[in-house]
């Protein structure tokens, strides 16, 4: 009798020790509504484009559209409400989303519905010279006149040197748009997320937005990008100085593009946020150390 209750109470702890793992772990079905973290999330903070978030501080703000009688996700944001600016943004490119069908801009900056007035931080210029740089941009969302006229939320914006935001930013965005709406079958996906960086020692500093509050600068800007195809995942980072570059300065769009790639988890170790969590771990582990003459020959560059 004894020895039963030994057994019983060791099965126990080992019952516990596991769900425990199981409750803090970032894994998750892309689509599913059922997640396992530290609480039960929903379909799209399960998505694979999504990454790991933090416990506190932030908001997590998704703005959907209607296509074809159902919710498509045009993107999502996780937004620190101490510093006034998003930690990242993340969005994909699939059947729904690549196609352009909007040609125009709507250029309708504003502060974000879905967040608490009191974050908010006036839809005009940012102050000190800096552009309202896009991180999902406008051309991102070209599906539909909705999904572009909400990346004008002021959650998906950044401070920008003018001619970062005009110019060589537009190198990154540009490929990544190129491969989004490029696929090689119908069946391909590609997961993005972007940001800037906002921890202390990677900013530039501050800067006064349009209704007096505070917003931080980001050092750098960052890209991370997860191509699906035949049922093969393969990543790619991009890690890119924020510095106002001369008008007149010209790029050569490949150099550009070799010299700030590099793997996902070095981009992880550089930002400090974890990438594409919910990409079942194997292949996660696979995908994310993967050499980087590798990944630029997967990716063309």
């Amino acid at each position: 009798m004894h020895t039963t209750l030994q057994l019983l109470h060791r099965f126990a702890c080992l019952t516990c020790i596991s769900l425990t793992i199981i409750l803090f772990s970032c894994g998750g079905d892309d689509d599913e509504n059922i997640h396992f973290g530290p609480v039960k999330l929903g379909k799209y903070e399960s998505r694979i484009e999504v990454p790991k978030m933090l416990n506190s501080g932030t908001q997590f703000i998704t703005h959907t559209t209607k296509e074809n009688g159902h919710d498509v996700l045009g993107y999502c944001v996780e937004y620190d409400l101490g510093k006034r600016h998003s930690r990242w943004v993340a969005f994909r490119f699939d059947g729904e989303t690549r196609e352009r069908q909007v040609n125009s801009r709507a250029n309708s900056w504003r502060d974000d519905p879905m967040l608490d007035s009191k974050y908010h931080i006036g839809g005009n210029a940012y102050q000190g010279g800096y552009a309202r740089g896009h991180l999902c941009a406008s051309y991102d969302r070209r599906y539909s006149l909705e999904a572009e006229d909400a990346t004008y939320y002021m959650t998906n914006m950044s401070p920008m040197y003018y001619e970062f935001n005009g110019n060589y930013w537009t190198i990154f965005e540009g490929f990544i748009q190129d491969k989004g709406r490029n696929p090689l079958s119908v069946n391909d996906t590609l997961y993005v997320v972007k940001g800037g960086t906002i921890e202390n020692g990677q900013t530039i500093g501050t800067c006064r937005t349009s209704n007096g509050s505070t917003t931080v600068v980001p050092k750098h800007y960052f890209i991370a990008a997860v191509m699906y195809r035949g049922g093969n995942y393969s990543g790619i980072g991009f890690w890119v100085e924020h510095k106002n570059y001369s008008a007149s300065a010209k790029f050569n769009k490949n150099t550009e593009l070799r010299k700030c790639s590099m793997n996902i988890d070095e981009l992880e170790e550089l930002t400090g946020i974890d990438f594409f969590c919910n990409i079942p771990d194997d292949k996660e582990r696979k995908m994310e150390k993967e050499n980087i003459e590798t990944i630029r020959s997967a990716w063309g560059i």
